[in-house]
């Protein structure tokens, strides 16, 4: 009969959601543009931060990451599903309970007062014919491994955030450079222009004009300190850091000179790539646990078959004599069968299928969303790459014209108005090229994020060892 049973065991969805990643990239790689040569592997990601040769850089990720209230909201969520899946598991085993009591009564004359004591072990065990309590711990199961992909994509986030701050500061600390220097130079004209105007050399409109453009300098100068203010607050609270001294580390740093960061090196195959993205990895899980549960709740619309037993010993002790009794039983073996709930387990089952729908359609649309994310960064790294050569070009081109119209002016065959024209050209020629930096090292942190930040999954694991 129970083989008879286990025939009709429910049957759970396949957990594959069906999707597929495309047969390759249609953004060009970064070995396609002449960067670098790409092997296929991305475990080389998980050291990626050292090879920048930025030791601060290291360091406030590491702080970042051991103050981050996300990590520790993900930590927390891997300790419960760990729980989830040991208490999955135990109703996969039978139950055991002791109980320990004492009684002392009196009874009418001429019967005497006794005392009983008893002790006993108390078995039941849920025979899991149709795979319920399986299907529970396999859904819990998954919901650990995905938290535990969920860690490590909260660790890649926070490393990216960081970075892109770090940076950000970096090339905002590149424009207060231009800008000073730029003020400092406006300063120095407006100056000359003072003493020619005294002198009767120079009208005092074009004496105005160097002051009007040496406040302009002064005041652009301001804002752009005030906005690196800004970046190294926010790195202070995001890193832990106290502010005077992550300002003393930063000071100490200077930024490498290579504008280009470490290569990633990702693979041709974009499915490959993508079974390295924990989000990917974790919407998965959960199509599994999805699927899983519904299995579970499908057997709850069978029967149920228990076991139980118990083993007790008593003492029974009156007017001084003493009698020890034990006794053991196994059972009852008992089948119950579900005949009538109002709908309830038809309900719970619908409910479950609608959330292992959502789980695929969520799957889905994940995928999508990190084929998206390494082609867009492949398509940024392409352009900041393609770009580099003729923004340097127009930069250098620009400063020449400016240091000759600078020496025009200083001759007296230039006007304070062509100067003025020329220093804003040149001014923002230099801009595009730290931007164009910002802009590149952005993509590559983009990338390493898209690309899973050097995890491995854990099915891959197993296959390396």
């Amino acid at each position: 009969m129970p083989l008879l049973l286990v025939a009709c065991a429910a049957q759970k969805p396949s957990p594959d959601a069906g999707a597929t990643a495309p047969e390759q990239w249609q953004a060009p790689l970064p070995g396609d543009y002449g960067l670098l040569p790409h092997s296929g592997m991305l475990t080389d990601l998980s050291q990626w931060w050292q090879q920048h040769g930025d030791p601060l850089l290291v360091r406030l990720i590491d702080a970042a990451q051991a103050a981050s209230p996300t990590l520790a909201s993900a930590k927390s969520r891997i300790g419960q599903a760990r729980a989830e899946r040991v208490a999955a598991g135990a109703a996969l085993l039978p139950t055991l309970d002791a109980a320990v009591s004492a009684t002392r009564k009196s009874a009418q004359p001429p019967l005497p007062a006794n005392t009983v004591v008893q002790a006993g072990l108390d078995s039941a065990w849920e025979i899991d014919l149709f795979g319920g309590n399986r299907a529970s711990r396999n859904a819990a199961q998954a919901r650990l491994e995905g938290a535990q992909a969920g860690w490590h994509e909260a660790r890649v986030s926070v490393a990216a955030e960081v970075a892109n701050l770090y940076y950000g500061l970096r090339a905002c600390e590149r424009q207060l450079a231009i800008t000073v220097a730029d003020a400092a130079s406006r300063a120095e004209i407006a100056r000359l222009s003072r003493l020619s105007a005294d002198a009767g050399f120079q009208a005092p409109a074009t004496a105005a004009l160097a002051r009007a453009s040496a406040a302009e300098g002064s005041a652009r100068a301001t804002q752009q300190r005030a906005l690196c203010d800004i970046d190294i607050k926010a790195l202070a609270a995001l890193t832990a850091i106290p502010e005077p001294e992550l300002r003393q580390s930063l000071s100490a740093s200077a930024l490498p000179a290579s504008e280009q960061s470490p290569p990633v090196v990702i693979s041709s195959l974009p499915a490959r790539t993508l079974t390295q993205r924990p989000d990917v990895f974790t919407a998965e899980r959960e199509v599994d646990a999805a699927s899983a549960n519904l299995g579970s709740v499908e057997a709850q619309r069978y029967p149920r078959l228990t076991l139980s037993g118990s083993v007790g010993v008593a003492r029974f002790r009156a007017a001084g004599l003493s009698d020890d009794l034990s006794t053991w039983s196994i059972g009852p073996l008992a089948l119950s069968m579900p005949i009538y709930d109002g709908g309830r387990r038809a309900a719970n089952i619908e409910a479950a299928r609608a959330r292992y729908e959502e789980a695929v359609a969520n799957y889905r649309a994940r995928v999508r969303q990190a084929v998206r994310e390494v082609e867009e960064a492949l398509v940024n790294l392409q352009s900041t790459s393609a770009r580099r050569d003729d923004v340097l070009a127009a930069a250098q081109g620009y400063r020449v014209s400016f240091n000759a119209t600078e020496s025009r002016y200083k001759n007296g065959l230039a006007s304070l108005v062509e100067l003025e024209e020329t220093r804003r050209t040149m001014l923002a020629a230099d801009s595009v090229v730290v931007t164009l930096e910002r802009e590149r090292r952005a993509a590559w942190i983009a990338l390493y994020r898209a690309a899973g930040g050097g995890w491995t999954p854990p099915a891959e694991i197993s296959a390396q060892r």
